[in-house]
């Protein structure tokens, strides 16, 4: 029987989101029905309802979450209900040419729930990369759950879902810090400050935090930034080049998503050094550089994508460290909320105020 729950909806681009009835149907072949216990409010989900990433309105929002699987629909074996689980937008297929290949990261096919969401007058709903999970309930393909363990509280679980797993796999995955390196993060929000502590994880020698707020640039010390530079005040790339000996940084990765920033992460990075982009740009942005200077320049411009991460690989992996004190994911959440909260979490997230608002269930 189909469920009734309370959802975050975004009905038109630059329109404040509204909280509004979804009918969750039974889970399908493949599918699962998840109780949503905590979802992050993450910057995409407002690229979304700003027109960010398309126009295929209204969106059912929320998407870095966990939970507990509360159903699941007929041939589904990796999850049974009560398993504790990570959701993820990358449900790898296991037979396209990159997974076959050996990388499933970079999995070419990967699959939501083949039902939709709607409002209880029948309008589809969009779910937020895949997800959807701005409600109590939501209906995923069943590869979108990753089962860890459930000592993890879901408030914590949940960032691994997007923006945390996203900024530690740009660094570790994407750009491949290991020790001795030097490191220069741009944009020390939520995905900057995760890339950070992803530098400090693999043992860089010197990771540089460069925005321009200074309470980022506190957070960024405490995720284990060792130089911080204040890109309103200071020239980020003569920063930069001054803290490694005038060569540039080995690995730049580039966590705000516009051009001015990337030209700046392309400059600030050693010979042969590594930029890696994991700020979401705009449709309508645009990148001019020299091709000369990309040719002369050498090494490897990258984007990635979910921090090139195999969520049944790495999320459990990332919460054993953080039962570990290994691994402080808490220090991410700034403030927990309720979900009729979301839309100030928005403007919140906007000023800069907070790392992670979480909305609890």
């Amino acid at each position: 029987m189909p469920y009734e729950v309370q959802g975050v909806i975004a009905r038109a681009k630059g329109q404040e989101v509204s909280l509004e009835t979804v009918v969750v149907p039974d889970p399908g072949p493949g599918e699962a029905v998840v109780n949503v216990q905590a979802c992050g409010v993450c910057h995409t989900d407002l690229h979304y309802r700003e027109g960010g990433i398309n126009d295929d309105f209204p969106f059912l929002l929320g998407h870095e979450a966990a939970g507990v699987v509360e159903a699941v629909g007929p041939g589904v074996t990796d999850v049974a209900p009560g398993d504790f689980v990570i959701l993820n937008w990358r449900a790898v297929c296991g037979q396209c040419r990159a997974c076959l290949r050996g990388r499933p990261w970079y999995c070419f096919n990967t699959h939501n729930a083949t039902q939709k969401m709607t409002l209880k007058d029948g309008t589809e709903l969009s779910p937020a990369l895949g997800i959807g999970a701005f409600l109590e309930k939501t209906l995923v393909a069943a590869g979108q759950c990753t089962k860890v363990s459930a000592e993890a509280p879901a408030k914590v679980a949940g960032l691994l879902g997007c923006g945390v797993m996203a900024g530690l796999g740009a660094a570790i995955n994407t750009g491949g810090v290991s020790r001795g390196d030097s490191v220069a993060v741009i944009g020390c929000g939520g995905v900057g400050n995760a890339a950070i502590l992803g530098a400090a994880l693999a043992g860089a020698s010197k990771i540089i935090a460069v925005d321009v707020d200074d309470r980022k640039l506190a957070w960024a010390r405490d995720f284990g930034a060792t130089h911080t530079v204040n890109s309103r005040e200071n020239d980020p790339v003569a920063a930069i080049r001054d803290l490694t000996g005038g060569f540039g940084a080995d690995v730049v990765v580039e966590a705000v998503g516009r051009p001015e920033t990337y030209e700046q992460a392309f400059y600030a990075r050693d010979l042969a050094g590594t930029v890696v982009l994991v700020g979401v740009p705009t449709p309508e942005m645009k990148l001019e550089l020299p091709l000369l200077d990309v040719f002369g320049r050498g090494g490897s411009l990258k984007s990635s994508w979910y921090g090139d991460c195999l969520p049944s690989r790495d999320f459990p992996m990332l919460i054993d460290l953080f039962l570990q004190d290994r691994l402080p994911l808490d220090r991410f959440v700034t403030e927990t909320i309720v979900l009729d909260q979301v839309e100030e979490a928005f403007a919140k997230m906007h000023r800069g105020e907070v790392l992670r608002s979480v909305v609890k269930f």
